[in-house]
This record gives C-alpha cells, sequence and structure tokens, in this order.
C-alpha cells in the first residue's frame, strides 16, 4: 500500500505545485526502484513429473545425468568432429545466434532508459541583417554564431522503464534458450545421420553378401542342370532369388547417399563435401554402458525450449507491468543552454541556461490504455498455458522415446536370435541338398528366410541407433549450463 500512496502523493505535487522541485525530488528518491504491476513468480511443476519416468527398460540408468556433450559416450572420434563442424557452421545455428546478438542489444537499448538524453545543436551564418542596421545602404556582412544543449530525463516514477528492462532481459533468456534448443536438434540430428549412415553401409555389406550368396546358389544350380541332376525349374527359381537380392541393395545405397547429404547441410557444407572418413563408414558407433537418463526434474531442468516458455512467460508478466505504468503519465525533467555570439555587433553575444522542474508530462488515453493493460494480461494468461503445454509436452516426448527404444532393443533380439536359427537352417538345407536328400526348393526357401533375417537385423540395428538419439534428443541434451533455470520444480509458485 505504501508505493501507491507515494505514488499518488509525487502525482498529485506534480500536477498543483509544480514549482516545488525539492519535493519532487524527495518522493522520486523515494519511489525508486518501485514499479507497478505483478512481481514475477517461476510457475509451479507438476509432482508427479520430478520423479522416476514411466516407462523403465533395460539398459537405462536413472541415477546418473545426462552428460552435455552425451555424443562423446560413443567414443567415436569422427562423430566428435562432426559435431564440432556441426556447431560451427550449421546455418540454423548462425540465424539463432544472429538473433540472440539482436535480443541483447534490443536489452541494451532498453537498458538506455535508465540515463538522461540530450540534444545538441550548432550553426554558423553569414549574411546582412538590415533589420538591425542603422546607417544607409545595405547593411555589412556579418558572421554569427549559435549553440545549444538539452538534456532530458524521463523520470521512471511508476516503472514503465524499469519493467520495459525487465521485459528486455527474459526476451534475451528467452532467445538464448531458443539458441540452445537449436543446438540439441543439431547435435541429434548430426549423429542420427551419422549414425544411419554407418548402419545403412552396414545393411548394404548385408545385401552385397545376399547378391554374391544368391550367385553361388545359381551357378551351382546351373551346373547341376547340365549336369543333368538339376531342372530348369530349379534354374528359375534360383534366378529369381538373385533377381530379388540384386533389387534389395539400391534402395539401400539411395538411403545412404540421402543420409551423406542430410549430413553435409547439417555440418555447413554442400553435398560434394562429405567426409571421405564418413563414406567408409560400415559399422554403426555403440554405447557399451547404460545410457545415463537421470529423472524428471533434470529433464524440465535441461529441456532448452522448457525454459525458453518460462522465459517468456515472465516476459509476458513484465509486460503487463508496462501496460499499467502507461495508465499514469510520463514525465521528463530536463535542462537546456543557448549560446548566441555575433563577430560584428560589439557584445552581440548572449547566453540562456534553464534548470528543471522544466516539466513535461503526457496523459495517457486512459481508455486504450486500460485495454493495453488487459490485452497483456490475456497473452500472460496464453502463455502460462503454452508453458504447461510445453512442459507436458517435454515429459510425453521422453516417454514415447523410452518405450521406442525399448520396443526396438526387445525386436533386435529377437531378430538375431531369428537369423541365426535361419542362418543354421540354410547350412543344414545346403547340406541335405548336397547329398540329394531333399529338393532345391526347400534350399531356395531357407536361403531366402535367411537372407531376409539378415536384412531385419540391419534395418532393426538402424532404427536402434535412431531410437537411441531420440533418447538423447528428447533429454535436452547438446548445450551447456543446464542448471542455469532455478524455476521452482515442485509444490506452489513462489508467493
Amino acid at each position: 500500500m505504501f508505493k501507491p500512496y507515494l505514488q499518488h502523493q509525487l502525482l498529485t505535487h506534480i500536477l498543483h505545485y509544480p514549482l516545488q522541485l525539492s519535493t519532487v525530488i524527495v518522493l522520486a528518491v523515494a519511489l525508486t526502484g518501485c514499479a507497478i504491476g505483478p512481481d514475477y513468480r517461476p510457475p509451479a511443476m507438476p509432482e508427479s513429473a520430478v520423479g522416476h519416468f514411466v516407462t523403465q527398460i533395460e539398459g537405462v540408468d536413472e541415477m546418473t545425468p545426462l552428460p552435455s556433450e552425451w555424443w562423446k559416450l560413443y567414443n567415436d572420434p569422427v562423430l566428435n568432429g562432426l559435431i564440432r563442424d556441426a556447431f560451427a557452421a550449421n546455418t540454423d545455428l548462425r540465424v539463432s545466434l544472429a538473433n540472440l546478438e539482436r535480443a541483447q542489444e534490443i536489452f541494451n537499448e532498453a537498458n538506455s532508459g535508465l540515463f538522461p538524453s540530450t540534444t545538441t545543436s550548432g550553426g554558423v551564418s553569414n549574411g546582412r541583417d538590415q533589420t538591425s542596421w542603422s546607417g544607409t545602404g545595405q547593411a555589412p556582412r556579418q558572421w554569427s554564431y549559435s549553440g545549444g544543449l538539452e538534456v532530458s530525463y524521463e523520470l521512471d516514477l511508476f516503472g514503465r522503464v524499469r519493467r520495459d528492462i525487465e521485459a528486455a532481459h527474459y526476451n534475451t533468456d528467452a532467445v538464448a534458450a531458443a539458441h540452445d534448443a537449436v543446438r540439441v536438434i543439431v547435435a541429434a540430428e548430426t549423429t542420427r545421420a551419422y549414425v544411419d549412415i554407418c548402419t545403412l553401409g552396414e545393411a548394404i555389406a548385408v545385401a552385397r553378401f545376399s547378391i554374391e550368396l544368391a550367385n553361388q546358389s545359381l551357378r551351382i544350380v546351373r551346373d547341376q542342370q547340365r549336369a543333368g541332376s538339376a531342372s530348369r525349374l530349379d534354374v528359375k527359381r534360383a534366378g529369381v532369388s538373385q533377381a530379388q537380392a540384386e533389387a534389395a541393395l539400391p534402395p539401400l545405397q539411395g538411403r545412404r547417399e540421402a543420409a551423406l547429404f542430410e549430413l553435409a547441410a547439417l555440418t555447413g557444407r554442400t553435398p560434394a563435401q562429405v567426409p571421405g572418413i564418413v563414406r567408409t563408414c560400415v559399422k554403426a558407433p555403440e554405447i557399451t554402458h547404460p545410457l545415463p537418463v537421470g529423472d524428471g526434474t533434470a529433464l524440465l531442468r535441461r529441456r532448452p525450449d522448457v525454459r525458453q516458455a518460462e522465459r517468456q512467460l515472465a516476459v509476458a508478466t513484465a509486460r503487463i507491468g508496462v501496460s499499467v505504468a502507461d495508465l499514469y503519465p510520463h514525465i521528463n525533467l530536463g535542462t537546456s543552454g543557448a549560446y548566441l555570439r555575433n563577430d560584428s555587433l560589439k557584445g552581440d553575444r548572449t547566453l540562456s541556461f534553464a534548470v528543471g522542474p522544466l516539466i513535461s508530462w503526457t496523459f495517457p488515453n486512459i481508455s486504450v490504455a486500460r485495454s493495453r493493460v488487459a490485452q497483456a494480461k490475456a497473452e500472460s494468461a496464453a502463455t502460462l498455458a503454452t508453458f504447461d503445454g510445453v512442459v507436458l509436452t517435454a515429459l510425453k516426448e521422453i516417454e514415447q522415446a523410452l518405450a521406442g527404444y525399448g520396443a526396438t532393443l526387445k525386436e533386435r533380439g529377437a531378430l538375431i536370435e531369428a537369423r541365426d536359427s535361419a542362418e543354421q537352417a540354410y547350412e543344414l538345407a545346403d547340406q541335405r541338398y548336397r547329398s540329394g536328400s531333399i529338393s532345391y526348393l526347400d534350399v531356395i526357401v531357407a536361403q531366402t528366410v535367411f537372407i531376409d533375417a539378415k536384412a531385419q537385423v540391419a534395418t532393426v540395428d538402424q532404427r536402434v541407433g535412431s531410437a537411441r538419439v531420440s533418447v538423447f534428443k528428447a533429454l535436452g541434451g547438446g548445450w551447456k549450463n543446464a542448471d542455469t533455470w532455478t524455476g521452482n520444480l515442485t509444490g506452489s509458485p513462489d508467493g
């Protein structure tokens, strides 16, 4: 109650006693640091979001937090170099960094409102002054010099400038969080592209093995046909199997080329500049120990999009104060000085100087100002709802990523077992066919099952690698200083 009372008293003195400068100064000092409008309080987080994750799978460590540079868990120097290149040259990161620099300059501009503004003027003229000439004929030419200085300072009695600075400061934090969010995406997608390239290289090797196996079978059947121990039907069946094996290779090569071009763009390169060492990768990097994922509290502190949404809520709250301050007059204190000199007229020089109160104020249109306050409050409510949605999305995405990762791990285990069994079945079928106890159709069936099983394992390897990256991406890793936000993660908001 004390702050509005002082503000009212100051406004009364300004309106009714404009010459009492000492009263204005005393009350202005008393109001230093006061600002109308709501003070920001960090929002509360759902209590159910601060414990362990709902999805529980093997190979995950919830006791260890995710390191900022999580890609180093792969222990792959090539990947480390690619991430470093991406952080240095990625175009999206360059855009977000430029946006951050702009936000910082906007804050600097807002902060300058705490300091006086000055206006200077000066001039030199040469001419005839007939109005002051008492002689006959034309007045002599004369030089005149003039100069002036005005200083104006907004008396931030109601906190408009300070709330504007708060909003600019919070906005800078929000843009910085957006920059960190881009880093998360770039790190994850660069890793994903590299893992895809390596796993597709492995799949291509499997496809080539399958082609060689099919070619070998076709040669054997043709030799047996010439010897009279195999039919033309057997040759056709072997030819079908060989053609199918050949057909499986081009799509894999196309997907790998697409991943290479994706990696080039992520690292700021043209398609022709993909590092040669990446093209030779045929074995995806693995993480041999459990994935460190931490818990829900660590997740919400680390995710840049959560921090960005929280800072945007702080911006909206500060802007309510700016709008409320517009309900009151804008008051300026000023001083000015002027100097005039004429060389031709002796003693024709003047100096004028004025100092406060020299108060000027502008009364707002109350209906417009109140409408803007209502708009700011509505924007704050919408921003709070957005923040709640971002929190829920963050929790949803990590649970989905963990569930998907766990499912692909189980699928991979089953497919590896199926591949091993199919390989044994094919070897037995080949042996029995050579001994003449089964037809070649049985061999073709066993071979097809074995080739399909190997291809499925190669495919699931790529999906496991991608699912693992999705977990890291959902956890929000890829930037440093993840504990800079001190928002309230439990209970109700402060105050």
